[in-house]
Order: C-alpha cells, then sequence, then structure tokens
C-alpha cells in the first residue's frame, strides 16, 4: 500500500477521536525508539501513551505474552488463575498501610470507574471532588471527573461532580506578600467552593499526583497530606489515580510515597502494563468487605484476565531487579538539569516541573507576560519530528504549550541527552525564524 492510499484510507475509514494523527506510518518499535516506514529511527519521549515504561518490546514481556497467550490468555470472569493471584500479593508488597486488596481490570478509565463506584458504595454519597484540570478518562463517571478536555456537547454528565483549582505554582493567582505560591490558602478557598456547592453528600476526592494531561501540574510538597486530612474532615475517601505516575516513573515506585500518605483507593493503569492494556484498583480489607456486603458489582468481560496479570507481575519483576525506580530517580535529576537550563537561556521557555522521568517545559511568549505561545509549541514539536524526536505538547485554554516529557525508565543516558540535544535545537532553530 502507497503512503498516499494509506492516508486517503484513514480519511475514508477512520473515525477521528482527538488530536491530530502523527505524520509518519509506524511500522515498529524497540526499546526507546519507533521506525516509520522509510527505516526512520524516532526517539521516543512519550513512551508510546505514556505507558511503555520498559521501552517499546521488552524482551521479558515479550516472553510473557507469548508464553501466555499460548497457555493461558482468558477465562470466564468468575474463575480465577495463578497470576491473578501472584499480581493482587506482588502489588500488596509494594504499597503501604492496608492496601492489600486488588480488582484487576484493563484500562484507566475503567479502574477509576470501578474505585468511584466503591466510594460511592462505601460513603453512601455520591459527590466526587477531583481538579479541574483533570484528566482521568473517557468513560461516563471517570469523564464526569475530567475536567481538562472533552466536556462539552455531549449533554449532562454524573451529577455531582465539583471542582479543586489544580495548584499550579506558575500561574496561580494566590500568592504570599513575598510573591511566592500560597497553596495553602489556594486550597482552603478550594474546599470553601466545594462546601459551598455540596448537597451534603461528599463520597471522595480523586487527585493525579501530577496532572499530566493537565500540563505536568506537580502539587507541592505536603499539599497531597492536607488535601487527604480536608477529606477525612468531611468523611470523603482520596482517590489517588497513578495511571501514569505509579511504578517508578516519578523516581519513587508511587508518587503519593513523597508526601507521606496512604490513599483510601489507589487505581494503576498505563505503567502497569507497560504499554498494554492493564489495569487495577487496590484499597483496604475494610473498604472491600463493607463494598462486598452491600453487593459491591463490576462483572466484566476482562475482569481478572491471567494474561494481564502475567504481565503485570512481569512489569513489577523488571522494575525490581533492574532497580529502575532508583534509575530514573538519577536520570530525572540530568533531565530537570537541562530544562532548567533551556529556561534560564530561552526567554520563550516558562517553566520546569514535574519530578523523574514525567517532566514538563512550558512555552510561553515572554517571561513576564507567561501569555500562551500554541504555535510556537506547534512549531517546535514539528522540528523535533524531523530531527527525529517523537514528543508531545499539552494546550489548554489560558495555559502556553507545555510539552510533556516521558521516555522509558530503561532509556539510556545517551539517548536521554540525544533527546534533548534535538529539543534545544528545535527550539532554537523556531526562535530565531529558521524553522526546521
Amino acid at each position: 500500500m502507497s503512503n498516499a492510499s494509506f492516508w486517503n484510507d484513514v480519511e475514508c475509514h477512520l473515525i477521528r477521536y482527538g488530536a491530530t494523527f502523527t505524520p509518519r506510518i509506524i511500522e515498529r518499535a524497540a526499546g526507546s525508539y519507533v521506525y516509520d516506514d522509510a527505516g526512520t529511527a524516532i526517539l521516543d519521549f512519550t513512551s508510546g501513551q505514556m505507558s511503555s515504561i520498559l521501552g517499546h518490546s521488552h524482551p521479558d514481556v515479550v516472553a510473557t505474552v507469548s508464553r501466555s497467550i499460548s497457555s493461558l490468555d482468558h477465562l470466564y470472569s468468575g474463575m480465577l488463575s495463578r497470576p491473578v493471584v501472584d499480581l493482587a500479593n506482588r502489588l500488596a508488597s509494594t504499597l503501604p498501610g492496608d492496601l492489600s486488596k486488588t480488582l484487576l481490570l484493563s484500562t484507566g478509565a475503567e479502574s477509576n470507574e470501578a474505585a468511584i463506584k466503591m466510594a460511592k458504595l462505601y460513603t453512601g454519597k455520591y459527590e466526587i471532588v477531583s481538579f479541574d484540570r483533570s484528566w482521568h478518562g473517557m468513560t461516563s463517571g471517570a469523564s464526569s471527573a475530567t475536567f481538562s478536555a472533552g466536556r462539552r456537547g455531549y449533554g449532562p454528565s454524573m451529577p455531582g461532580n465539583l471542582t479543586l483549582p489544580s495548584p499550579n505554582a506558575y500561574r496561580s493567582p494566590f500568592r504570599r506578600t513575598d510573591g511566592s505560591y500560597d497553596w495553602e490558602a489556594e486550597l482552603e478557598y478550594g474546599f470553601a467552593l466545594v462546601d459551598q456547592q455540596s448537597s451534603g453528600s461528599l463520597a471522595a476526592c480523586m487527585v493525579e499526583p501530577i496532572l499530566s494531561a493537565g500540563g505536568i501540574i506537580e502539587p507541592p510538597v505536603g499539599y497531597l497530606r492536607r488535601l487527604k486530612a480536608m477529606c477525612a474532615e468531611r468523611g470523603m475517601l482520596m482517590i489517588v489515580d497513578e495511571a501514569q505516575t505509579g511504578l517508578g516513573r516519578t523516581g519513587e515506585m508511587y508518587a503519593f510515597e513523597r508526601d507521606g500518605i496512604v490513599p483510601d483507593l489507589l487505581t494503576l493503569s498505563k505503567t502497569l502494563g507497560a504499554g498494554l492494556p492493564v489495569a487495577a484498583v487496590v484499597t483496604s480489607s475494610q473498604i472491600e468487605e463493607v463494598c462486598h456486603e452491600r453487593g459491591f458489582l463490576f462483572f466484566t468481560t476482562h475482569v481478572s484476565d491471567p494474561l494481564a496479570a502475567s504481565v503485570a507481575v512481569t512489569v513489577l519483576d523488571v522494575i525490581e531487579r533492574d532497580s529502575l525506580a532508583a534509575r530514573t530517580a538519577v536520570l530525572g535529576k540530568q533531565l530537570n538539569e537541562r530544562l532548567l537550563d533551556l529556561r534560564d537561556r530561552f526567554e520563550v521557555a516558562g517553566d520546569v516541573r514535574g519530578r523523574g522521568l514525567l517532566q514538563g517545559l512550558e512555552l510561553v511568549t515572554d517571561k513576564l507576560s507567561k501569555s500562551p505561545a500554541d504555535s510556537l509549541a506547534n512549531a517546535v514539536t514539528m522540528a523535533c519530528l524531523e530531527r527525529g524526536l517523537h514528543i508531545n505538547i499539552v494546550q489548554l485554554p489560558g495555559m502556553g504549550g507545555i510539552f510533556r516529557i516521558a521516555p522509558p525508565l530503561t532509556i539510556s543516558d545517551s539517548d536521554l541527552h540525544a533527546g534533548l540535544d534535538i529539543l534545544e535545537a528545535s527550539l532554537r532553530a523556531v526562535v530565531s525564524g529558521g524553522g526546521k
């Protein structure tokens, strides 16, 4: 099939579901690279859809999938297999507190849907609070708690969804007298609005430890601890969505560990399958027991699938064996130093945020005004692709273009710096008017 025929078939037969497709036909992927139909190697700074933390086609995952697909792939949802129980046991061993009960599912939206249902059933309430730049998925309950995009044109969302202001230190109007970010005042203000809007039925607060689709917004140290205390004061559960931050991505096994908290419900997805559709909800035995007594139902086609469980166990094995969380902390420091250097040298580089191998660089027209620089960000993205780097740009109303940098945890030091060299060269070329 010719390239022209391929793109004609795309135009004729595919439903467009979001951003514009990258103008390359991808034939294969391996390690930290994807390869187009011309054989061009493209360094992948997105880990697929922020998921392939072990890189593409990791040999351990390939071996597990090959073995499982030939022996035990899918079962009736009421049947159990050893891989599912092994995974539940392994997850519990990596988690603090009483996070010991696991429900194995397929996607992040599905795991968030299940967590929301459990929170509502456990508390007997129905209101869900999330950040105003949140992304929790596209199914009905998850999309109702998603505020960064996709809310217009579909009619009413689920009742009882309320928002807190996202803790964006770069753009928040909440400032102390010295100009520093006053996140405590912002959080108090946000909950005052929640309390005023609530019908008295606050069930849970669902948060991402780093808002990725929201523009790599990282709450300050202490924020999540205070947020959890405010939830407890209101009888609410705290759901932490670690779709992108879990399993070593931030330099710790779980991003919530930095603040020394234990969520009531934890959802995992993207990174748990390292690029394959695997997700989970983890909660305490107390919450599980109450929900079970009250008839919790989440009986899906692929719940407790052995293939998914086998893949997730392999991912955990590789992360532990290769000390990838610790390695990510080291690489994250290198990444942060390079991004801060770009910020200091380029007037259009407004802010750097995030940690580990999930960091963002926000582009603006200039540092003083902080005005969004959408066209500039698009131009830099295309210039990077021409030079052999795939990098994702998040563009939200009122914010500049934010590069989401999330390479595999297995990326080599040399490839990490090569990608950053491409980003710098592309930024310089576009800013100077040289285009590509």
